[in-house]
């Protein structure tokens, strides 16, 4: 019970996080590792905890969306199921001992991209070739890497989309959500059907981070950004080094 409880607190920070700032991950994963999950396990489960947040995201940005060719949105949608299936195939054939080692190069490349998301997307922007965008390539690696580790897509898809050329952060964001809400939901079906998450933690999870991102709402317009930024890498930085520590002691 203690446990669950434990898991389920670090779904709802992990959801009010991720509706502020992003970096749900950094809580519900370890805190799945803590209580003796498998690493494996551990990020299928964390997987389907933060999923219903995607789901949320792609709704909200259906006005945006309509404003793509409808071909565009399709291959974009194509490629993307491509690459996150793959990248779920390859955490089911990944040891516990191996996801445990590259596991803190995960976490760190991830706070990092937090960290310095804004100058990411900004010297993408800057790179940028206008009408430059077709989904390939860099669309299939980068979902590659989401289906097998979610933590800091978000970012990299941002700064994917500047590269093609593209200015309006709200058509970027709306297609951010649907990548990563298709990224989601192969990930979490291919992990389910495999039979990788953990059904004991995992639907309290997913209520708990549910409830987190609709607390999560009103604390956008109390708490400044840079803090909440700030708390969030300095904890990122903490697990990665917790990670780390775990590998070689």
């Amino acid at each position: 019970m203690w446990d669950l409880l434990f898991v389920s607190a670090a779904a709802f920070v992990g959801g009010v996080v991720n509706a502020v700032a992003g970096g749900g991950t950094f809580f519900t994963l370890p805190a799945l590792v803590a209580v003796g999950v498998p690493p494996v396990a551990a990020n299928a489960t964390s997987a389907l905890a933060v999923f219903p947040g995607y789901a949320a995201s792609a709704l909200g940005f259906r006005a945006e969306l309509r404003s793509f060719e409808r071909r565009f949105v399709l291959r974009l949608v194509a490629v993307t199921l491509a690459g996150s299936f793959a990248g779920s195939l390859l955490l089911l054939v990944s040891s516990n001992e191996a996801f445990s080692a590259i596991v803190p190069v995960l976490l760190l490349g991830s706070t990092l991209a937090f960290v310095f998301g804004d100058r990411i997307r900004a010297r993408a922007a800057a790179r940028g070739r206008p009408g430059a965008a077709r989904p390939g390539i860099g669309m299939a690696l980068a979902c590659v890497y989401g289906g097998y580790f979610n933590g800091g897509l978000g970012i990299m898809l941002l700064a994917l989309f500047a590269l093609w050329g593209m200015e309006d952060l709200s058509r970027m964001n709306a297609l951010k959500n649907v990548a990563a809400f298709t990224v989601s939901t192969i990930s979490v079906a291919t992990f389910a059907a495999a039979g990788l998450i953990d059904w004991s933690y995992a639907t309290a999870m997913m209520l708990a981070a549910t409830a987190g991102g609709y607390a999560g709402a009103p604390l956008v317009r109390i708490v400044p950004r840079p803090i909440m930024r700030a708390a969030i890498a300095t904890i990122g930085f903490g697990v990665t080094a917790g990670f780390a520590w775990r590998l070689v002691a």
